[in-house]
């Protein structure tokens, strides 16, 4: 899942959580060679110019890993075998006895104009806690809970944002899109730390060779299913909410996957504040590009945008926009994926009823069909 401290989910203590956001007034950009085939190309972070000239409440330093932008000749990755596995990995590690990773790198996502401050942690797990797209990790905080005198804190679920190779591509490493969570005293509008985000915040502040401690992988709703590599996928995503859908286009775009060819239609859209608080643009950008018969890609900027009736502009109001060409899509077999704080999903509900109603349909009727189909994913927190 993205991130949010919001919902618990099975094993007691276990907390579903969303990505947060982390600052820097720092930023170490390191340069890496990766093989595009048989090229070598030289990676800069798309997140260059927006680290420089971020301000920070947090001192952080950023180690960047692999860039997000990339030439439209695909990655080889490796090792091949971990497309031999004929089910997903489930609970590797659990709350008990996670796995001790390490921090690769930290990265600021957005820039200074952004409400609030997203990161993109870089994660290596060595091999050892190996996922499947749409999956997610546990992070357990260090320090102790305070509800539970001697007991670690809970559990933190984030949607894991890389495909199974990680961005090194060596199937090593995962990453997670993190919001930081600040609280803010609405009596007197000062930040509150003792009631910040723990996990999130952790996560954030964290530099190159910190441990972190995780568990999973878990979670099967958003596997992204390959049988079909011709099919429709719509995925609907606000704020980090794009975490896993940023690794279904790494292997669809980005990867030379010889199991995996897809040809298929990826259609995302992605609902943020304003241009400054979008995430992993310029990657998402160059698949348009590099890709145009089989991506597209719609923001709904709600401090930027206006709907047709003149309000704010609200991943809903793109979907009722391309409503009819959606509705074909789903009769015609397309996988639909929702993502985000779960507050997203009843103004979407109601948009589709509504636009199901005006077609003629039964949107119940729909509904409960494309979840008879396995077509409709959803994951809020």
């Amino acid at each position: 899942m993205a991130a949010a401290n919001l919902g618990v989910i099975n094993q007691g203590s276990v907390t579903r959580h969303f990505n947060s956001d982390s600052s820097l007034q720092k930023s170490f950009l390191k340069t890496q060679k990766i093989s595009f085939c048989d090229k070598k190309w030289t990676h800069f972070s798309q997140l260059e110019l927006k680290s420089k000239t971020a301000s920070s409440r947090h001192q952080s330093i950023v180690a960047m890993s692999v860039s997000q932008t990339v030439s439209k000749g695909k990655i080889t990755v490796t090792p091949l075998d971990l497309e031999d596995a004929k089910e997903p990995p489930l609970n590797l590690h659990k709350p008990k006895e996670p796995y001790t990773a390490t921090i690769v790198s930290v990265e600021r996502l957005v820039g200074p104009k952004a409400p609030g401050e997203t990161c993109h942690i870089v994660i290596d797990h060595g091999g050892n806690v190996p996922y499947w797209e749409g999956q997610s990790y546990g992070v357990i905080p260090p320090g102790e809970n305070p509800k539970k005198p001697g007991a670690p804190y809970n559990v933190r679920l984030y949607s894991i944002a890389s495909t199974r190779y990680g961005d090194s591509f060596d199937g090593k490493t995962a990453s997670l899109c993190v919001r930081r969570a600040v609280y803010y005293d609405p009596e007197t509008g000062k930040e509150d730390p003792s009631k910040n985000g723990v996990c999130s915040n952790f996560l954030c502040d964290s530099k190159p060779g910190d441990k972190v401690k995780i568990t999973g992988p878990s979670g099967k709703i958003m596997l992204l299913p390959e049988e079909d590599p011709n099919a429709t996928h719509i995925m609907i995503a606000t704020g980090t909410g794009v975490a896993p859908f940023r690794g279904y286009l790494r292997r669809m775009f980005m990867e030379s996957v010889p199991t995996y060819k897809f040809n298929g239609l990826a259609w995302l859209f992605l609902g943020v504040a304003n241009t400054d608080s979008l995430l992993y643009d310029d990657e998402f950008s160059k698949y348009l590009a590099d890709y145009p018969d089989n991506f597209r890609f719609d923001r709904a900027l709600s401090r930027e945008q206006k709907n047709k009736n003149g309000g704010k502009m609200y991943v809903q109001d793109k979907i009722e926009e391309y409503s009819d060409e959606i509705f074909k899509m789903l009769d015609k077999g397309a996988h639909i994926y929702f993502c985000g704080l779960k507050g997203m999903m009843p103004g979407i509900q109601e948009t589709l009823k509504r636009v199901a109603v005006e077609r003629g349909e039964n949107w119940d009727e729909k509904l409960s069909q494309l979840k008879k189909n396995k077509q409709w994913h959803v994951e809020v927190y």
